[in-house]
This record gives structure tokens, C-alpha cells and sequence, in this order.
């Protein structure tokens, strides 16, 4: 998996929102907002393909979690992305 190139983070008014570059207009409908996890995540993996285990293994190093918990999690953070066409 990596996420998308044209996709970027951006702290607008005190959130992490996913925002397409390139794009004339911003469509309001499809705000995504990270929270600390998400963006933590985000910004450990943006730029390279990555595995849910690799994004887990960001969770047990940082949170000293779980690791099953760890996979639930990433793979959750990781299903959403995709579904919104962020993660190829």
C-alpha cells in the first residue's frame, strides 16, 4: 500500500485535514480529519508503501500497545483510507 502523492496533511483552524493537491476547488463533502494516532501514522508511512504490519509496528513502538490490538487498528486506519481513494 503507500498513499497517494497528491494527497497532503494540513492544520487548518486546530485540524489535521487530508487535503488533494492539484485540485481548482476543494470538495467540502469529503473532509477527512486526523486525530493524533492517524496523523502519527500518516506521517511515519507518507512517501513509501507500507504494510498493515509495518503500520502496526508504528503503534507498539509509539503506544507500547498490544500487537493484535496494534493490527486491529492499522488495518482500520488503513481500510478507511482506502476507501476514500487515498492509499493505492
Amino acid at each position: 500500500m503507500k498513499i497517494k502523492d497528491n494527497y497532503k496533511v494540513r492544520s487548518i483552524a486546530g485540524e489535521n485535514l487530508i487535503v488533494e493537491q492539484g485540485k481548482s476547488h476543494a470538495d467540502m463533502t469529503k473532509v477527512i480529519s486526523l486525530n493524533a494516532t492517524a496523523l502519527l501514522l500518516w506521517n511515519s508511512l507518507a512517501g513509501r508503501d507500507f504494510t498493515v504490519a509495518e503500520a502496526a509496528d508504528v503503534l507498539v513502538e509509539h503506544y507500547g500497545i498490544d500487537r493484535t490490538l496494534a493490527e486491529t487498528d492499522a488495518g482500520r486506519w488503513a481500510d478507511k483510507l482506502k476507501e476514500c481513494g487515498i492509499i493505492e
